[in-house]
């Protein structure tokens, strides 16, 4: 028999512990964005570390190399694309006669300077208040880039501590809640997420493919002078561009439509502005918007509608801003999953008894049923349940 005190104590630590869950939740609430972009590194990372670490005897190591091996070619096409864009810039300066776009931008110019106070600085006249100005403006760039680099590190750091210590993880989840249809339900969440996650690298692959071959063959009907730089480049510039949520690809064809339209007009090819339309809506319809919209659902479904996928994607965005592209997913699978393995149990519960290990209405025998199955991995191999330990 229970006494009053024992009560008091099971009444403490439940109040405890939900003020552990309210802290973790506002934690990961506030960083949401950088919290859900660290899950996604994470299931698109985990097919290359489960390959290496079946052949490097260190999980570290082999998290290190996996982290390492996606950030690469990124990161390469990111770092030629820039120097290339340096040397067309300065090769641009060069050979352009910019007197009238400098006699145009002067004004502006001019604005800036005196409202910064640069002329004060250049003169020798700094007084108290310019001082000011400009600390201010050098403190708000080094929040903002150090702000940036804090968010891009706890998304790496949690990517690899998950690939690394994924299983141990799982473990304590299963001990702290040891009943059949939680461990169904987590397994059939860590699958769906596995499918849409990695079928956002797919998309990017896709999407730069697509975008290489449209921006190639559209060179061939080029004007003289309006050919667009690096087309190919270009293209896998778009597919590494498509991972960033919402603006994506944006950033990279709005300003090279931008600069192939000052280009022409500095060298007065006015008339050849229609390439520079051509090139833009073909980037927003076929490289942008149908590679998104359509593809990427397909490519990422697996077991969920491809229909309510699209839905999500779209909705995601507007509804949770630049992370709603991966939160919105994410949500999306941990709402039908428990529509599909838990609530049939609880609903059951309330009526007749449910059996031992049974997780849904149609399948009594979970126990036997789950240590028979297997389920084929769409990132090579099987996956038998044990979804986040490596040595499966």
């Amino acid at each position: 028999m229970t006494t009053d005190f024992e009560k008091r104590i099971r009444l403490l630590w439940l109040a405890l512990g939900l003020v552990c869950a309210l802290i973790l939740f506002y934690s990961v609430y506030t960083f949401i964005g950088t919290f859900v972009f660290g899950v996604f590194i994470y299931y698109a990372v985990r097919p290359i570390y489960r390959r290496l670490n079946v052949r490097i005897a260190s999980p570290t190591l082999a998290a290190f190399l996996s982290m390492f091996l996606l950030v690469l070619p990124a990161l390469l096409i990111v770092v030629v694309t820039l120097g290339i864009a340096v040397e067309e810039l300065l090769r641009f300066v060069r050979n352009s006669d910019l007197e009238g776009l400098e006699a145009a931008l002067s004004p502006y110019v001019n604005d800036i300077v005196s409202n910064v106070g640069l002329d004060a600085i250049m003169s020798g006249n700094i007084d108290t208040l310019t001082l000011q100005q400009v600390l201010a403006i050098v403190t708000q760039l080094v929040s903002f880039v150090g702000l940036g680099v804090l968010h891009l590190f706890i998304m790496l750091a949690l990517a690899f501590y998950l690939l690394r210590d994924g299983s141990r993880l799982s473990a304590l989840c299963l001990r702290c809640v040891p009943h059949e249809t939680f461990e169904a339900y987590g397994r059939a969440v860590d699958k769906d997420l596995k499918n849409v996650y990695f079928g956002n690298i797919a998309n990017a692959v896709f999407t730069g493919t697509i975008g290489a071959i449209t921006y190639t063959t559209l060179n061939f009907f080029a004007p003289v002078g309006a050919a667009i730089p690096y087309p190919a480049l270009l293209g896998l510039l778009t597919g590494v561009a498509s991972l960033i949520p919402v603006v994506g690809m944006k950033l990279v064809y709005f300003p090279v439509a931008a600069y192939m339209a000052g280009l022409l007009v500095v060298s007065g090819q006015v008339g050849a502005l229609w390439f520079v339309v051509a090139f833009a809506l073909l980037s927003l319809i076929v490289v942008d918007t149908i590679p998104d919209v359509v593809l990427r659902p397909f490519v990422s479904g697996g077991t969920l509608h491809s229909g309510t996928l699209m839905l999500t994607y779209i909705f995601g965005s507007l509804l949770f801003g630049w992370y709603g592209i991966f939160l919105a997913p994410l949500l999306l699978v941990v709402v039908v999953e428990f529509v599909r393995i838990p609530l049939p149990t609880l609903y059951a519960s309330w009526g007749d008894r449910v059996g031992d290990g049974q997780t849904t209405l149609a399948d009594t025998n979970w126990r036997a049923h789950s240590r028979d199955v297997t389920v084929e991995s769409t990132d090579g191999g099987q996956e038998d349940g044990h979804a986040d330990d490596p040595s499966h």
